[in-house]
């Protein structure tokens, strides 16, 4: 008897930024797996009946192995389960997705994969600002702000992050950031270059800030903070809104 995983994209955090079909597998689903960051009001989606396991990782915070993660999904799938795997934002960009499907194609368990709202997308639309513009911003990167140790990483691509015409999106970097700033101004962008950084976005405690590179870099971070900081640099965080 096999059971069906869906991998379910939660976006960032308010749910109705859900698709229609992430909501449907909620409704429906026997046992959920869920990130932490995509707890709270999205889960009253799931059926008071079913089976909830958190095992989310967050930097600084005991985790659970990811392999230990895959074996979940593959045992509860293998009762006949309709089974979610709940993850934040898209689970394609910094999820370790590719992982979790390797184990369940690997136990020859059918799966579906169902995109969502990336952190960066929710962070412009929330600043009322576009990802690129003609001309001035052709480009859209995302890059990681640490590694598997929680530094930023070494073998980054120096001269791409300090294209001054691109859209920069850095994800989980707001520790890293200061050290990632004296990197790209080494590397020839500009020290006034605009940043947005944008926390918790989509949630209640959002909290969307205006900086430069230079001026973001000299600010000593929350340390205690828990809330999911975003960076945005590029010809376009000057523009829109503040909240």
């Amino acid at each position: 008897m096999t059971g069906f995983i869906s991998f379910v994209s939660s976006g960032p955090g308010d749910p109705e930024l859900l698709t229609v079909k992430a909501v449907k597998r909620l409704e429906t689903a026997e046992v959920v797996l869920f990130d932490d960051l995509s707890a709270g009001p999205i889960l009253d989606l799931v059926p008071p009946e079913a089976d909830l396991i958190g095992v989310g990782k967050r930097a600084g915070r005991p985790s659970p192995r990811q392999d230990h993660v895959s074996r979940l999904l593959v045992d509860h799938a293998r009762t006949g389960a309709r089974v979610v795997r709940l993850k934040s934002g898209d689970s394609g960009i910094f999820g370790r997705l590719e992982e979790e499907l390797v184990a369940v194609r690997a136990a020859g368990i059918p799966c579906e994969v169902i995109p969502g709202v990336t952190a960066a997308s929710a962070a412009a639309a929330a600043a009322e600002i576009p990802l690129t513009r003609r001309l001035t911003a052709r480009r859209v990167q995302y890059v990681t702000g640490h590694d598997v140790a929680g530094a930023l990483p070494e073998d980054l691509n120096m001269a791409a992050l300090a294209d001054p015409t691109a859209t920069t999106v850095v994800y989980m970097g707001r520790r890293t950031f200061p050290k990632l700033a004296a990197r790209l101004m080494a590397a020839g962008l500009p020290g006034d270059t605009p940043v947005l950084l944008a926390e918790a976005v989509s949630t209640p405690d959002q909290r969307l800030s205006r900086h430069t590179v230079s001026s973001l870099s000299e600010t000593e971070p929350d340390i205690a903070s828990t809330a999911p900081a975003l960076i945005l640099y590029g010809p376009l965080a000057a523009q829109g809104c503040d909240e």
